[in-house]
């Protein structure tokens, strides 16, 4: 089995993702500072997949202890760097905070795998990175442009970074994913997107409201010049997007790549408002959510979606799951967490 370290294992996106490598037979380590998420995410895992990642504790934000982590897993094939803070909203709030963790941990974890020979790495990257782009769909040759938060600049500042890396080092090989909006949870309902306090991302905010913990959902604007007023985004179902990892790792690891550094929008091309999301929601769910217009959140852009015509071509991988799939998903996530917890 080749070894793949998974850093931010334990959040959304990369808990669903050790789900999907360890069902392809890779053995998964996780590192993780647990400042975002809960060593709970390991159960979950082991309950669905019958197998146990190995969780490793370690902040990457200090660098020996990064080292330290890195060294007693050095014969790791690929590393799926995950580990970030990630709210567009807290980050326009706390900008050194965002540059301090995302830049730091990933430095130091670059660090750690130039120490260690360590080549194959994949960045966790986001589609914040077009700023506000001019035309959509966005493809990968879309400029990269200002960033509209702190977040959006960390993840554009980390790609300068890996791509300055690659110049330096012939044999470093790098995927860089650009994420859209991933929403939805696995088939389990065992496993999904718990966020600490009050959530920042449209879907635990919609769950949360079903389910009674929170009185109102509250939708950031309704006068963007989109079909409704509300802002349009690409959802693409999490577990899509944790399969697009293990496509990665394959490219990587059989060196199937054409170049040393590589990008790909994660999306499905399609674009949803926010309030089609909620009406699906409620129709797939049979449900009435109580929400509320309020003024536009600072951070936020009107309409992207994707191009994803690159990564079907090249990795041979698309989205499968519909909308209806996404909602369905996460209402059935957060249904079994309550009860488990009621």
């Amino acid at each position: 089995m080749s070894k793949v370290i998974v850093t931010g294992g334990c959040g959304y996106i990369g808990s669903h993702t050790c789900i999907a490598l360890l069902s392809q037979g890779y053995e998964v380590v996780v590192f993780d500072d647990l400042s975002n998420a809960s060593k709970e995410s390991i159960d979950r895992i082991e309950k669905i997949t019958e197998k146990r990642p190995e969780l490793y504790r370690v902040d990457l934000k200090d660098k020996n202890a990064a080292i330290a982590a890195f060294e007693t897993h050095k014969d790791a094939m690929a590393v799926i760097h995950f580990a970030a803070y990630k709210a567009v909203k807290e980050s326009v709030e706390q900008p050194l905070q965002y540059y301090e963790n995302n830049l730091f941990s990933l430095i130091n974890t670059l660090i750690a795998l130039q120490k260690f020979g360590i080549n194959n790495f994949i960045f966790s990257s986001s589609a914040t990175v077009y700023g506000i782009p001019k035309t959509c769909p966005v493809t990968e040759k879309s400029p990269v442009s200002t960033a509209f938060s702190p977040y959006g600049n960390t993840k554009k500042i980390a790609e300068e970074i890996l791509e300055d890396c690659t110049h330096s080092n012939a044999e470093f090989s790098i995927i860089s994913l650009r994420y859209f909006n991933p929403i939805g949870a696995h088939k389990s309902g065992k496993i999904g997107e718990l966020p600490n306090g009050i959530p920042n991302n449209l879907m635990p905010y919609i769950t949360q409201t079903a389910a009674g913990i929170r009185e109102q959902l509250m939708v950031f604007g309704n006068d963007y010049p989109t079909k409704d007023g509300t802002a349009i985004r690409d959802y693409i179902h999490v577990m899509d997007l944790a399969e697009a990892h293990v496509v990665a790792v394959d490219r990587l690891i059989h060196q199937k790549q054409e170049n040393n550094f590589e990008i790909y929008n994660l999306g499905t091309g399609i674009g949803y408002s926010v309030l089609e999301v909620i009406k699906a929601f409620e129709t797939q769910n049979n449900l009435a959510l109580n929400y509320k217009i309020t003024d536009r959140r600072k951070g936020d852009v009107p309409v992207v979606f994707a191009s994803t015509e690159l990564a079907s071509q090249t990795l041979g991988w698309s989205a499968k799951r519909d909308l209806n799939s996404m909602v369905k998903s996460a209402w059935n996530w957060e249904k079994n967490y309550r009860n488990e917890n009621s």
